[in-house]
């Protein structure tokens, strides 16, 4: 229902910058589902094996404690990150704003500047006009479409998702994916746009509590810009009453999001900076000193210190560093095979004569490494305690292996319940060595 916005394109560093940006994320998403690592595909997220590969890194569902903690350090990350730069992330990294900027950038070299744009829109539909629109759209739905088989390439392994999609058969859910993820881009970045950062996004309506008088925002000098009013360069303006904003609206006719930074702090405004590299510009013209409109924060405008040492930042970033070391310490300790055993619940014991007492357990090894290996098993806990089944097996790569165990102990050591362990090391590499508890049950002293 809103009046389309025609941002005028503008150069500059901050300009440059998010150019950068929208290249080398669009390069990583596009380019990560073919790169192989150690003979597979270095990320994939292979939900129906349960599995998540991230290049040396293996996780299965018993590592959901991993992206638990993943997330919490994200959560955590966005309100430092806001406390400490503002909404740096929503105009230069996030995926909304990146997107829209491939989709504007195909729009700018189809159509032309703002004001052929404009004038296009306006105009009838001649048969210039329908050329360039439909080879935009035909455009944006190919990119729309690439970016849903890209998104898909991470679930699904790549190579097989394009012969199947190629040959017309993939199965529905690779079809549903792709077409939703496509059609979700083509309406977010194509035609949406800015209305998404205005009225979909939560992040711009909780982040004024997150904000205070110390956060890096865009700001407008207004004691040195008001009042503002045209004038010719050489001038001099101060005689006549007036601050150094001329009140071209370049800031206005840049913006993304349509707003006037010039009123202030807005939710709207996702810090692209590029009402920055317009007013520059302008000054420069105009032989005025630069930073009329700034990365600046509150209290600094109003010629005050700023604070960066504050309780906030202090307490996040002191909340974070310890979450980013627990995760990183936590995945280099982690063990390669995990051992699980499950006491037979059905007997509680078993007397098997001269030999002793038998209990009898179901052990389920699960080898995180991407080879087989061999393994040993052994039993500790009680005098005289051993294992009476196989003890010596091997166990493919990336597989859970699963076998009965009968352990036996002698009458004498047996009576009661006991905490017993069982070590799990392997053969080709010393370094694997796993020991799970559980309990052995035996006679009472009155059996």
């Amino acid at each position: 229902s809103e009046e389309k916005i025609y941002p005028r394109e503008i150069k500059g560093r901050y300009a440059t910058l998010r150019r950068l940006s929208m290249f080398v994320l669009l390069g990583i998403f596009y380019v990560g589902p073919w790169i192989r690592w150690e003979g597979r595909q270095a990320v994939l997220f292979d939900l129906p094996a349960r599995k998540f590969y991230i290049f040396g890194l293996t996780l299965w569902p018993q590592d959901f404690i991993y992206l638990a903690l993943l997330l919490i350090i994200a959560a955590i990350s966005l309100f430092f990150f806001t406390a400490l730069a503002g909404r740096l992330w929503c105009g230069f990294a996030c995926p909304q704003t990146v997107w829209t900027e491939a989709f504007t950038w195909i729009e700018k070299a189809i159509e032309g500047d703002r004001a052929k744009r404009m004038k296009l829109d306006s105009g009838p539909w001649t048969f210039d006009k329908i050329r360039k629109k439909t080879l935009k759209q035909f455009l944006w739905i190919a990119l729309a479409l690439f970016t849903g088989y890209s998104f898909v390439g991470y679930f699904s392994p790549v190579d097989k998702l394009t012969t199947d999609l190629l040959s017309l058969s993939a199965g529905p859910w690779e079809w549903f994916w792709v077409l939703f993820y496509g059609f979700a881009t083509y309406g977010n970045a194509g035609f949406m746009r800015e209305q998404v950062c205005k009225y979909m996004c939560p992040y711009a309506r909780f982040q004024s509590a997150m904000f205070d008088r110390d956060t890096l925002i865009v700001g407008y000098d207004s004691e040195r810009g008001e009042p503002r009013g045209a004038r010719r360069r050489g001038t001099d303006y101060k005689t006549k009453g007036l601050g150094d904003c001329i009140d071209c609206t370049m800031c206005v006719q840049v913006c993304p999001t349509g707003i006037d930074i010039r009123k202030g702090l807005q939710y709207e405004c996702i810090a692209c900076a590029a009402c920055i590299d317009a007013c520059d510009q302008v000054m420069d013209k105009m032989e005025y000193s630069r930073g009329l409109i700034r990365y600046s924060t509150e209290r600094a405008l109003e010629h005050k210190d700023y604070r960066l040492l504050r309780p906030r930042t202090l307490i996040y970033s002191g909340i974070l560093a310890t979450l980013c070391i627990a995760l990183v310490t936590s995945l280099a300790m982690t063990k390669p095979v995990i051992l699980d055993v499950i006491r037979d619940r059905n007997t509680l014991y078993r007397d098997v004569g001269r030999r002793g007492i038998q209990n009898n357990y179901t052990l389920r090894i699960v080898n995180k490494h991407n080879v087989a290996h061999d393994y040993a098993l052994t039993v500790s806990g009680i005098d005289g305690i051993e294992i009476e089944s196989e003890s010596e097996f091997s166990v493919a790569g990336e597989s859970v292996f699963s076998m009965p165990v009968s352990v036996v102990a002698p009458h004498e050591s047996s009576r009661g319940g006991h905490v017993i362990e069982f070590h799990l090391k392997s053969l080709d590499d010393s370094n694997i060595v796993v020991v799970e508890e559980s309990r052995f049950r035996g006679p009472t002293e009155d059996y």
